[in-house]
C-alpha cells in the first residue's frame, strides 16, 4: 500500500465529507477512494469513517488521525512540490570545486556572468588546490587545471593552458634576454613547489614535436602559483607561469614572454562532473553555459603570434637595446 497516497486520499475525503467529491478532486472514482480508505483502515486496524449510502463522517479514531496529519501532510506536499519546481526552474544551489587561482581568476567571473542572467541561482564555491572528495562535499561539478581528472567522471577540456617563460622588463634590462634554452642556466629562475612534495616542479618545454621536462636550479621557489608569478613580476628572475595567471600581465607589458617557440600547451582547464541521470536542470544549464562561455579561453590563452608580438614590443624599446 502507498501510505502517503492513502493518507492524502483520507485527508481529502475527510475535508470534503464525501468520497465522490474527493474522487472528483483527485481525478479518480469514488470506488477507488473507498478502496484506498479501506486499505488504510485495514493497515491501521481501526475504522476511520462511518459510511451510509449518501454520506460519510469521521469516527473518533478518524478525527484524531485527521487532526494529527492534516498540517503535516500539507507541509510535506508543499515541500515535495518545491523540490520539483526548483529542479525545473532557475533557482537552487550549485556547489563547485576548483583550485584557488583558477577559482579566483576564471570561475568567480564566470559565476558573476551567470548570476546576472539567473539571479535566483545560489553558488557554493570550494576553492582548494588539494584533492576534493566530491561525494562527501556534495560537489555538483568541478574545474581542474592541468591534466584531465583521473576519477570516473565526465570530463571536458575547455581550453589549453600554456606554460610561458616570462620575466619583468626590469629584470631583462638588468640581466639580458635569453635566446636559447641553454642560456637559462645563466639566469635566476623562479620555481613552483607543489604542496605536499619536497621537490620543485620541473619546467616543461615544447622542443620540436616533443614535450620535454627539465629540472632547473631555482633562485626562488614558491608553493603558490600566484606567489611565483608575483616574484617574477617583482624582477626576482625568470618564471614559467601558467597562462591563467600570466595572460593579463603579458598583455599590459608587465611581463615579457621569452623563448615562445618552446611554450608548452599540454595542460588544459577541464570541467568535470559525475555521470547521473537525475542531474538537476539548474546544474545542466550552468554546465552548458560554462562550456560555451569558456570555450577557447580567449582571456587566458595567448596564440603564438600574440606572444611573439609582445616579446618583440619589448625588444623594440630603446631602453632594452
Amino acid at each position: 500500500m502507498d501510505e502517503l497516497r492513502a493518507i492524502s486520499t483520507f485527508i481529502r475525503a475527510a475535508e470534503l465529507g464525501s468520497f465522490n467529491r474527493a474522487a472528483q478532486l483527485q481525478g479518480t472514482t469514488a470506488q477507488a477512494v473507498s478502496k484506498s480508505v479501506r486499505q488504510l483502515e485495514q493497515h491501521l486496524g481501526v475504522r476511520l469513517f462511518h459510511r451510509t449510502t449518501r454520506q460519510s463522517s469521521l469516527t473518533e479514531e478518524g478525527q484524531r488521525l485527521f487532526e494529527s496529519v492534516r498540517d503535516s501532510l500539507d507541509g510535506l506536499t508543499a515541500a515535495l512540490a518545491g523540490v520539483r519546481d526548483a529542479a525545473k526552474e532557475d533557482e537552487g544551489l550549485i556547489r563547485i570545486s576548483a583550485g584557488g587561482a583558477t577559482g579566483r581568476k576564471v570561475i568567480l567571473p564566470l559565476v558573476a556572468r551567470y548570476r546576472a542572467q539567473h539571479p535566483k541561482i545560489r553558488f557554493d564555491l570550494l576553492l582548494d588546490d588539494g584533492a576534493t572528495d566530491t561525494v562527501r562535499e556534495r560537489i555538483d561539478l568541478g574545474f581542474k587545471a592541468g591534466n584531465a581528472p583521473e576519477a570516473q567522471v565526465v570530463s571536458r577540456r575547455l581550453f589549453s593552458i600554456q606554460l610561458i617563460l616570462c620575466a619583468s622588463p626590469a629584470y631583462l634590462a638588468r640581466r639580458g634576454t635569453p635566446s636559447t634554452l641553454a642560456e637559462l642556466e645563466r639566469h635566476d629562475c623562479i620555481g613552483y613547489r607543489q604542496p605536499g612534495t619536497a621537490r620543485p616542479v620541473p619546467w616543461e618545454f615544447q622542443v620540436k614535436a616533443e614535450t620535454v621536462q627539465r629540472r632547473m636550479d631555482h633562485a626562488v621557489t614558491c608553493s603558490d602559483p600566484e606567489a611565483e608569478m608575483h616574484a617574477t613580476l617583482h624582477g626576482m628572475g625568470i618564471g614559467q607561469i601558467d597562462s591563467i595567471n600570466a595572460a593579463e600581465f603579458i598583455r599590459t607589458g608587465a611581463l615579457v614572454p621569452l623563448l615562445v617557440r618552446h611554450t608548452s600547451e599540454r595542460m588544459g582547464l577541464h570541467l568535470y562532473y559525475a555521470q547521473r541521470k537525475d542531474m538537476p536542470a539548474r546544474v545542466r544549464r550552468f554546465i552548458d553555459f560554462a562550456v560555451e562561455d569558456l570555450k577557447g579561453g580567449a582571456s587566458f590563452h595567448l596564440p603564438v603570434p600574440e606572444l611573439r608580438r609582445h616579446g618583440a614590443a619589448f625588444r623594440s624599446l630603446p631602453s632594452s637595446a
